[in-house]
C-alpha cells in the first residue's frame, strides 16, 4: 500500500505554485477581515484549502476536515481520516511579501496524529513527518538540537489576535528568556517555527494562544525529530480549541515548563 506521503506531498508541492504566483496579494478584493487584531484571509487561502480538500478527498472518499478557513466541528478528529490544513501559515506575511509562509496539513485517525507537512514553497523545503517513522526535510532525516540555554535559539509567536489578553505575559517570558538565551526571533508562522525546531534551527519555541491547524503538522514533526511539546502546563496538546504552547529540544523543555511555573506566566 501506498504511504500517505508519496501521494500528499506532491499534492502540497502543488498548492504551493498558488502562493508563488500570486499577485496584488494586498489588494482590498483580495483580502478579508477576520474577528481578532489583524486576522486577514486571501482569496489564495481559500484556494488553496479548497484545492487540498477536493484532492485529497479524490484519494480517501470518507476523509474529513478541520481547516482554518471554514466553519469546523471538532469532534470528528475522532474519525479514521481527518485532516487538519492552514492553507497559508503566515498570511500577514504573504500580504506583505515577506515570504516566510507555509502551507500545513496534518492527518489524524481516531483521534491520532499520524502524519503532518510544513511546506514553504519559497525556499522549497518540504518537513514531514510519519507516526513511528522520523521527521524529514526534503527526503533527509532530521532532528532536534541538543544546545543548552545559553546557546539556545528563542522562537515566539506574539498571539496578535489577543494582544490584550497575552501580550504582558509573552514578553515577560521573553525578557526571562532573553537574560539567559542566546537571542530571539519572532519570523510569524508557528507552523515553520515548529517546523524549524524539529531541523535543529532553533531551541525553543512558545505561543500563548495556537489554533490547533497551527501546530497539528508541526507537533508531530517536533516529536518526531526527538523533541517535546505541549501545553504551557504540561498537559498533552488539545487540538479542539485554541491552546498556548511550548515546545524544545530535550534538554530545554523541562527547564522553559520549570521557568513557566517559577515566574507564574502559565496563561
Amino acid at each position: 500500500m501506498q504511504s500517505i506521503w508519496e501521494w500528499i506531498t506532491p499534492l502540497i508541492r502543488q498548492a504551493g505554485k498558488t502562493m508563488l504566483d500570486a499577485r496584488n496579494v494586498d489588494s482590498r478584493e483580495n483580502i478579508t477581515v477576520k474577528p481578532g487584531d489583524a486576522n486577514f484571509v486571501t482569496v489564495y487561502d481559500v484556494a488553496i484549502q479548497d484545492f487540498l480538500m477536493q484532492e485529497i478527498q479524490k484519494q480517501i472518499p470518507t476523509a474529513c476536515f478541520i481547516a482554518e478557513e471554514q466553519e469546523n466541528d471538532t469532534s470528528i478528529l475522532s474519525r479514521e481520516f481527518c485532516f487538519l490544513i492552514d492553507p497559508i501559515d503566515g498570511t500577514t506575511n504573504f500580504i506583505c511579501d515577506y515570504h516566510h509562509s507555509a502551507i500545513s496539513v496534518a492527518m489524524f485517525s481516531f483521534g491520532v496524529p499520524v502524519f503532518g507537512a510544513v511546506y514553504d514553497p519559497y525556499l522549497n523545503e518540504l518537513f514531514w513527518a510519519e507516526r513511528g517513522k522520523g521527521a524529514y526535510l526534503n527526503g533527509t532525516p532530521i532532528h532536534v538540537s541538543e544546545h543548552p540555554l545559553e546557546l539556545a535559539l528563542v522562537a515566539f509567536g506574539t498571539a496578535p489576535y489577543y494582544r490584550e489578553q497575552f501580550g504582558e505575559k509573552t514578553f515577560g517570558l521573553l525578557k526571562e528568556l532573553f537574560l539567559c538565551c542566546s537571542d530571539l526571533r519572532r519570523c510569524g508562522s508557528a507552523a515553520l517555527d515548529l517546523a524549524y525546531l524539529a531541523a535543529g534551527r532553533n531551541d525553543i519555541f512558545f505561543e500563548y494562544r495556537l489554533s490547533p491547524w497551527d501546530i497539528a503538522a508541526g507537533a508531530l514533526l517536533v516529536t518526531e525529530a526527538g523533541g517535546f511539546i505541549s501545553q504551557m502546563n504540561g498537559n498533552p496538546l488539545d487540538y479542539t480549541e485554541p491552546t498556548p504552547i511550548i515546545a524544545a529540544n530535550a534538554q530545554l523543555y523541562p527547564l522553559l515548563l520549570k521557568k513557566i511555573r517559577e515566574t507564574d506566566l502559565q496563561p
